[in-house]
């Protein structure tokens, strides 16, 4: 089984895989290892009893709303034949920092990634799947084997885009029973996780207008915020989503875990949100492979992925992290 590795040994480059539109399993066909060490990590901690009915439980959503990756969820449960792969398709707790702006030069957009996330060994096993996409709308994505959604992505000639998780609702005040009724909540919602919402725009979407339309206004099942960025400096854009309202800022922008939209109220996610974004703000978004700019608090502990994104270039700079460490090779890619 492969795991984080210490720092002390040699980094790998990150495995780059041209798939067609089923990227979810192919990848795991390719890399099942990877996906195994990264289930060991992510529910060790939990009894085995715990995982099937949490599995039981995210099946039963997927069905209940008629999920429409729910066959191909399904035949990567079988594939792996153990527990967790429901449940890790549809978990959504991490924190991430990002920014859309014009690039250096001022002729093409331009999108920052940061994802952060507390299970260890996503930034040591990340995946660059080159996706064939329907009628020819081609994009990457940064992934890991078996993941059915899309976290964060750069179509060439269309757009960027990656997502970060919204702020937790203050339902009681408490954060264990805010979110359990966070949780409760979802279970009403008929709408798709924004994951697998993401998915389809760099599937389907023509152009950066049609992803901004579809990602302001498509339901989903949990609160997010996306950023996008087209192929002109002036489009740029990040996008707050509750359930079914949208709270849209235009231009230049960054977005972490807390809302920027007036009056919207929230527990932000991860550590140290505002600064994080404040940080961002001063970020230039080169397309350099050495990650300089990457410090605390946008780098910190739970860090995985970095990247750096131009969809009128077709170009994209991305490393993989683990404690506070680059845990993979500097990926450059060119369409």
């Amino acid at each position: 089984m492969l795991s984080a590795a210490p720092a002390s040994l040699s980094r790998e480059p990150i495995p780059v895989l041209d798939t067609g539109p089923s990227f979810a399993m192919e990848t795991l066909v390719a890399h099942e290892a990877r996906a195994h060490a990264l289930l060991d990590l992510a529910t060790g901690p939990l009894p085995s009893a715990a995982l099937r009915q949490l599995d039981k439980v995210s099946r039963r959503w997927l069905s209940k709303w008629k999920n429409a990756h729910l066959a191909e969820i399904d035949a990567i449960a079988a594939r792996l034949a153990r527990p967790g792969a429901y449940f890790f398709s549809v978990n959504y707790e991490w924190a991430c920092t990002c920014r859309v702006a014009p690039g250096p030069d001022r002729k093409s957009a331009r999108l920052i990634r940061v994802l952060d996330w507390r299970t260890p060994g996503l930034g040591r096993n990340v995946i660059a799947a080159r996706v064939r996409g329907p009628e020819g709308r081609s994009f990457v994505t940064l992934t890991w084997p078996g993941y059915t959604g899309v976290l964060t992505g750069m179509a060439p000639g269309r757009f960027s885009a990656a997502l970060n998780q919204a702020p937790m609702r203050k339902a009681v005040g408490f954060y264990v029973l805010d979110w359990a009724v966070s949780r409760r909540r979802v279970w009403t919602m008929p709408h798709p996780t924004p994951a697998h919402l993401l998915r389809s725009v760099f599937e389907d979407a023509a152009d950066y207008a049609e992803a901004r339309e579809r990602l302001t206004r498509a339901p989903i099942s949990t609160p997010a915020i996306f950023s996008l960025a087209g192929l002109t400096p002036s489009e740029t854009v990040v996008i707050e989503r509750t359930e079914t309202d949208a709270r849209v800022h235009v231009g230049a922008n960054v977005a972490a875990n807390h809302w920027e939209a007036t009056g919207w109220r929230g527990r932000p996610r991860g550590e140290r949100s505002a600064e994080r974004a404040a940080m961002m703000h001063r970020i230039v978004p080169d397309l350099a492979p050495d990650f300089s700019w990457l410090a605390p608090p946008v780098l910190n502990p739970a860090t995985r992925i970095a990247m750096v994104a131009d969809a009128s270039e077709g170009r994209l700079v991305a490393q993989g992290f683990e404690a506070m460490r680059p845990a993979t090779e500097p990926l450059e890619l060119e369409a």
